[in-house]
């Protein structure tokens, strides 16, 4: 990873303490997975090459699994609760 996303993904994760993935308020259509657009509704810097990387698949949305090994990664910050 290039330098410069590590000090956005750094920036990011300090500036939003807590993801709000768990109770799904980021999912704002509830189909149980996020897009780049929700995403960035809740973390506004997050570039399309950071969510290409956590998005495993490849499918353009992040599940609960891909979810879970970003925020392990520290490419998303934890959830609530």
């Amino acid at each position: 990873m290039k330098p410069r996303n590590l000090a956005l993904l750094a920036t990011v994760t300090l500036s939003v303490p807590e993801f709000a993935l768990a109770q799904g308020s980021a999912d704002a259509n509830v189909d149980g997975v996020l897009t780049i657009e929700e995403v960035q509704a809740v973390l506004p810097d997050m570039d399309a090459d950071t969510f290409s990387a956590m998005d495993a698949n490849g499918d353009g949305a992040l599940d609960q699994a891909e979810i879970a090994v970003a925020q392990e990664a520290g490419l998303l910050p934890p959830s609530n609760g």
